[in-house]
């Protein structure tokens, strides 16, 4: 037999063997499949946050060291005199509240790092056939060569391995000067458009996007972009405004998510409903960024109905809105948005996410505005006041 023979040989055993398995498992229902697929998504979700793995928030973090940096240059004095420049040359004590055992460990890294520069040091009084190095930097086409001063290296100044990680030498990594971001709490101005990212309505829009907050499904120049308005909570559960008002939502999910919230989402095809939630990527759902998912509405139902998924913990949005192609970016440009990325609790807020003594929990578009920061601090701080429950047009 041929080895391509046996190959095909193999193919259909394994391919009677799944036939077999199937046919076997036919008694079981579909459902025990869904609810292994929704286990995974769910679990898959929770170790995502548990690693913090969330790269929105280490974006916001990078941000967040950004403004400390200018708020540090623009608090420095231009000029530096003579004392300081003294007190320049002295160690910095180290910043309140440092952990004893990283101050041990910055002991041990001290001592590693005198072994590893003496790597680095050239011995003065070894001599080679090649032309010696200049004190002094130079722009000679044939010192450069010798590495010494590419790239701004002066390897008399360099006291450590500098392929050394923060973990080896924790005290050459300034901690005190390193912001902390609340993982619940946090927004800073983006300067694209992405999905998962909000639309902050400038406060001089008014209309139905007055003060509203629209988190971003989908955007491209070329197919036009969608978007749900996240902060515009109705008056009256899902069962309620479902049965009053017309839509598309199947009975059974009515039933389900009786006593789940609902926003308005847009002006567009405002008898359909979609589900905004954190619970994971199910089938037919769609992971927007990190902990917010769009869609799954039949796989959270039975979630619910076997009690592991809290309707209160689901968002169901009534409408959308939607720009053509080039509509969006023209709309930014003229400055009716502003585009920011922020926490998924203030994304997922009305969808059960916390709510601390630290947010304004009725006003999120004031609340996102404040966590941002600077001049839209001020703008939040200006026209707040409406809050987010207000009678619709």
């Amino acid at each position: 037999m041929t080895l391509s023979r046996l190959f095909q040989a193999l193919a259909l055993v394994v391919s009677m063997s799944e036939a077999f398995i199937g046919s076997s498992r036919s008694s079981r229902s579909s459902f025990a499949l869904s609810s292994k697929n929704s286990d995974r998504a769910h679990i898959e979700r929770n170790l995502e946050d548990m690693m913090d793995n969330d790269w929105r928030l280490f974006r916001a973090k990078l941000v967040a060291q950004e403004k400390a940096q200018n708020t540090a240059n623009v608090k420095e004095s231009p000029t530096v005199s003579a004392s300081s420049e003294t007190s320049a040359e002295l160690p910095k004590p180290l910043p309140l509240g440092v952990d004893e055992k990283l101050t041990k460990q910055g002991q041990l890294s001290e001592i590693f790092a005198g072994a590893i520069s003496s790597i680095f040091k050239k011995d003065k009084n070894v001599t080679t056939n090649a032309r010696a190095v200049p004190s002094s930097r130079t722009s000679s086409n044939e010192d450069i060569f010798h590495g010494d001063h590419v790239g701004g290296a002066d390897f008399s100044q360099i006291s450590s391995d500098p392929f050394v990680s923060a973990d080896e030498l924790p005290l050459w990594i300034d901690t005190s000067r390193t912001p902390k971001v609340d993982k619940h709490r946090w927004a800073h101005e983006i300067s694209h458009v992405e999905p998962g990212c909000v639309l902050i309505a400038n406060e001089k829009l008014g209309g139905v996007f007055h003060q509203t907050v629209v988190l971003i499904i989908d955007h491209h120049e070329t197919t036009g972009s969608t978007g749900i308005v996240i902060n515009r909570p109705m008056d009256g559960d899902l069962l309620k405004i479902a049965s009053e008002q017309e839509s598309s939502l199947d009975l059974s999910l009515k039933l389900a998510f009786s006593q789940a919230r609902v926003t308005y989402g847009g002006p567009v095809l405002t008898d359909e409903f979609s589900v905004l939630h954190g619970f994971g990527e199910v089938e037919g759902s769609r992971k927007l960024c990190p902990g917010v998912y769009i869609g799954g509405s039949e796989e959270l139902m039975n979630e619910v109905r076997t009690l592991r998924f809290d309707p209160a913990h689901a968002l169901f949005v009534k409408g959308h809105a939607g720009w053509v192609p080039g509509q969006l970016t023209r709309e930014i440009s003229k400055g009716v948005w502003y585009t920011a990325a922020a926490s998924s609790d203030f994304i997922l807020r009305y969808a059960g996410a916390p709510v601390t003594e630290d947010d304004n929990a009725n006003d999120l578009w004031a609340d996102i505005l404040s966590c941002m920061g600077g001049n839209y601090a001020k703008i939040a701080g200006k026209h707040k006041g409406r809050g987010d429950q207000r009678v619709l047009p």
